[in-house]
């Protein structure tokens, strides 16, 4: 029985882990990024694109780490329930997921008026590649409705090193963004989009569904069994 206990108890830990991770990297989206990355920073020396990927990845990662902290607070600031935020966020990252999967720029994320202005700045760092780009409006919903259904304290530590990982993961595709432009090209960040893409939809609907079940659970009750009426028989 005990170790039963302990592989259900590992078998969940490694679950949790693969579905925070996969969220949280997949909404942030590196390589998505990785273009405008090159074009924001053109004519840059490869000495400050490099720093300013690593601050920018710094930047993000203690933005959603923030969020991470400071969730419950936001939830009980503005009266916010965790079902009402699970279909929130499950629209925003389906939004997101859909513009992945028909290889476009997010919308959530920035508009074309954001990136042309970006263009033009001394130093990108901040605005717009930490925020929005990195740790935009779905990784920040994301976050926050992670750390929600988070109920124990390994739990949060995941979510924490996910973001770390996340972050540190992000900086090595964008210190390598022209390598990457080149060996994967246009068609292959098409191909890894849309297959991130279609992972996050799934993660989308799962949470709009728990939020749905956590807003109307008697919608998800099982009927009640059914009782057979026995007739007497008249003859007997």
């Amino acid at each position: 029985m005990a170790i039963t206990g302990q592989f259900a108890h590992l078998s969940g830990l490694f679950s949790y882990s693969v579905v925070a991770f996969s969220a949280i990297f997949f909404v942030v989206d590196p390589f998505a990024v990785v273009p405008v990355f090159i074009t924001i920073t053109e004519g840059d020396s490869e000495e400050k694109r490099r720093e300013m990927a690593r601050r920018a990845c710094m930047v993000s990662a203690a933005i959603l780490l923030a969020f991470l902290v400071g969730g419950g607070l936001i939830f009980k600031l503005f009266s916010l329930t965790l079902a009402a935020f699970k279909i929130a966020g499950g629209i925003l990252l389906l939004l997101t997921a859909l513009d992945m999967l028909r290889s476009m720029p997010a919308r959530t994320r920035t508009s074309g008026k954001e990136l042309s202005e970006a263009v033009n700045k001394p130093d990108v760092a901040i605005v717009p590649l930490a925020m929005p780009l990195l740790a935009g409006p779905g990784a920040i919903a994301t976050v926050m409705v992670l750390t929600a259904q988070a109920n124990r304290i390994w739990q949060f530590l995941l979510l924490a090193l996910s973001v770390v990982v996340t972050a540190a993961l992000s900086y090595l595709v964008l210190r390598a963004a022209s390598l990457v432009n080149r060996y994967l090209g246009n068609t292959g960040r098409a191909i890894l989009e849309r297959v991130m893409g279609l992972l996050l939809v799934a993660i989308a609907v799962q949470f709009m569904i728990g939020g749905v079940r956590d807003a109307f659970p008697e919608l998800f009750r099982p009927s009640p069994p059914r009782v057979a009426t026995v007739v007497p028989d008249q003859n007997s």
